[in-house]
């Protein structure tokens, strides 16, 4: 339905700003589409909801701001299987994600077609969206169910119920290219941000305006948060947090006192760069001087370009001869190989202030009117995105001409022509820019559970509770006050907190719990170290050449840790669930939970839970509001994703078993 743009949109295309252009009066949708699972975001943790809820017979929607399934495998470029060792040799992953790397091995005869050393499986990015698509229609084929798909289109309102506690309607913009403009994925994403967010027809895009409700008037159905950032978290405005948590007992290496909102991980639009026979011809861009002061190999250790090219190569046609550097052992790059860039002193954009967050904040959304009515534009800064296009760009002939290293100082960084950055439509990142269709999200708003025992202010997944951090050194001494710390060895004693409480152990005799917290309502797992790429100490963060103090402290290994089914439930709303980056962890685990493996298993943990509830009449916060006193339907999903081979525990599990040393 074509319709213009008011003159209030026309002045913020002159940069005009005001609160009030955010927001257009919302018309009537074009087409109304019912559903009983509605995940948003086509991320992989949309996409293991979506198989989920299909393998159990539902009717699903799943919406996608770009046009590809598969987030951070597709859209956002990082093609590469971050999975511990331990954990992908015993092969204890939901079957939707060992299905998925089957099919990877299917497409291209082995996993790791690109030979790369950082991963066990780098494959093309264009590739995994084809795969996840082809996943997705034998899931509804074997459980019954109807997939409901709808590209390019993004969340722009929710309607709830007179008591507040229920969403009866979502409404989104889907757009396509208007007659004559170009295709999609011609432009960076931030100069088609706000015009996907406004109901208007444009110059550039066509709106077709759909309101997604349940199958029936006050039937049930569940709408699921599964976007890179929290989109849903953000424009409902359950309780959340955003960047740093203050320092605690149970956050004891938090680099804040009073905590951060503004410092979350950076970001990052990837690329594919080819090796090639002979030297290309490279143009400075006109940013790059403003970028340049950033860019490191970081570590002596890490200071080749050939080891670079390599940690994400996706595509290796002719292996080269097997070399190493630095302890790590590698083949050399041959014309004709493909690699992706995902480099934390690279293409990794990392702000950290109130001027340039990424992410706006509760108090920067309301500020600017996107909580109002029809006012949301997606709660993000997008001249933030456009720097970090620059930046991803400036990086790319950082790599290619570059000479100097902010980290290591000159004669470290030397020149290699021989590499050209792969554009067009049919290039690995499918855009005429060559930059991922969207950034690599590592930190989003991430929801505050609702209050339980031990969690009296919301339920949150702590560091205390995966971190293999032994916090007897100095620091922590010197850091949290003696009666914090006191409250932490509390905490770590395990089976001797009520010796510790009663003063029959001392600290110092304290042997701590060695393995993640046990759950009641595990209903996934997941694996992964605390792995952050902080903020910068200052802005804007490509011309800082140092990260903001102490947001590195806690770093390193994490036990095998479950996925509490309250960590995806948030407060307010009874129908929402959230999957992915925004589940209720502290900044410090969500560095953990961030990654392939435990997306998708917190999204099959989503879409089981919400057949389940859809099927049984119960809403997801009953089977755990009594907690801890058994709750048998709890006991039931626990079954029914076992029986899917959707494992709730690691082998093993059990608070008499404290030698979690071997899982690596």
């Amino acid at each position: 339905m074509k319709r213009t743009l008011p003159a209030v949109a026309l002045l913020a295309g002159l940069g005009c700003h005001t609160a009030a252009l955010a927001a257009s009066p919302a018309p009537e949708p074009d087409k109304t589409v019912t559903c009983d699972v509605l995940a948003v975001g086509g991320g992989l943790a949309g996409v293991a909801t979506a198989y989920e809820a299909l393998r159990a017979g539902k009717t699903v929607c799943l919406t996608e701001m770009t046009d590809w399934l598969g987030g951070q495998i597709s859209a956002q470029g990082t093609s590469a299987l971050d999975e511990r060792t331990t954990q992908r040799q015993r092969r204890v992953y939901p079957r939707g994600y060992l299905a998925l790397r089957e099919r990877i091995r299917d497409e291209y005869g082995e996993l790791n077609p690109g030979e790369c050393w950082v991963s066990k499986s780098c494959f093309l990015p264009r590739d995994g969206h084809q795969i996840l698509r082809s996943q997705l229609r034998q899931a509804a084929q074997a459980g019954g169910g109807e997939l409901k798909w709808f590209p390019s289109t993004v969340p722009k309102a929710v309607d709830r119920n007179d008591s507040g506690n229920l969403i009866q309607s979502l409404t989104a913009i889907r757009h396509q290219p208007a007659q004559g403009a170009p295709p999609l994925n011609s432009r960076p994403l931030s100069q088609n941000w706000r015009d996907w967010y406004r109901y208007q027809d444009s110059e550039r895009f066509d709106k077709t305006v759909v309101r997604f409700v349940p199958p029936q008037p006050n039937r049930n159905w569940y709408v699921v948060d599964a976007t890179a950032t929290g989109q849903l978290v953000g424009l409902t405005d359950v309780p959340y947090r955003l960047g740093i948590d203050p320092r605690s007992y149970r956050e004891p290496s938090s680099s804040s006192t009073s905590g951060d909102p503004y410092c979350t991980q950076g970001f990052t639009y990837t690329f594919a760069m080819q090796a090639t026979a002979k030297p290309q011809s490279h143009d400075e861009p006109p940013f790059y001087p403003q970028h340049a002061p950033y860019y490191s190999y970081e570590l002596e250790r890490l200071a080749d370009f050939d080891l670079v090219f390599t940690y994400r190569r996706l595509q290796s046609p002719k292996s080269g001869p097997e070399t190493s550097f630095g302890g790590i052992s590698f083949t050399e790059p041959t014309p004709g190989d493909i690699s992706m860039q995902n480099w934390t002193w690279g293409n990794d954009y990392r702000p950290g202030t109130a001027q340039d967050n990424l992410i706006y904040t509760r108090e920067q959304l309301q500020a600017r009117g996107q909580l109002a009515s029809d006012g949301w534009m997606g709660g993000l800064r997008v001249e933030t995105l456009r720097k970090a296009e620059q930046h991803a760009l400036g990086f790319f002939y950082w790599l290619v001409r570059g000479t100097t290293d902010s980290q290591l100082g000159e004669g470290v960084k030397q020149p290699h022509p021989n590499n050209r950055l792969l554009r067009g439509l049919d290039s690995p990142m499918g855009t005429q820019h060559g930059l991922s269709k969207f950034p690599y999200i590592r930190e989003g708003r991430r929801i505050i559970g609702r209050p339980s025992l031990g969690h009296p202010n919301g339920f949150t997944i702590w560091e205390t509770d995966i971190s293999r951090q032994d916090y007897r050194s100095a620091y922590y001494r010197e850091a949290i006050s003696d009666a914090t710390y006191r409250q932490l060895w509390t905490e770590l004693a395990g089976r001797d907190a009520i010796a510790v409480i009663r003063g029959k152990r001392s600290i110092e005799a304290v042997e701590r719990r060695d393995r993640a917290r046990i759950y009641p309502d595990s209903v996934g797992i997941g694996h992964y170290a605390i792995d952050f790429h902080p903020c910068m100490a200052s802005s804007p963060p490509e011309q800082a050449q140092k990260e903001r103090e102490g947001t590195r402290q806690g770093s390193g290994q994490a036990y095998p840790f479950q996925i509490p089914l309250r960590a995806t439930i948030p407060q307010e709303l009874d129908n929402l669930l959230v999957a992915g980056k925004s589940i209720a962890t502290s900044h410090r685990a969500a560095a953990a939970y961030r990654v392939h493996s435990i997306e998708w298993s917190v999204g099959a943990a989503v879409g089981t839970a919400a057949a389940f509830a859809l099927e049984n009449g119960v809403r997801p916060y009953q089977l755990v509001d009594d907690l801890p006193q058994p709750e048998p339907q709890l006991q039931a999903l626990r079954r029914r994703l076992e029986a899917n081979r959707n494992p709730v525990f690691f082998p093993g599990t059990s608070i008499f078993n404290q030698d979690w040393s071997k899982w690596r």
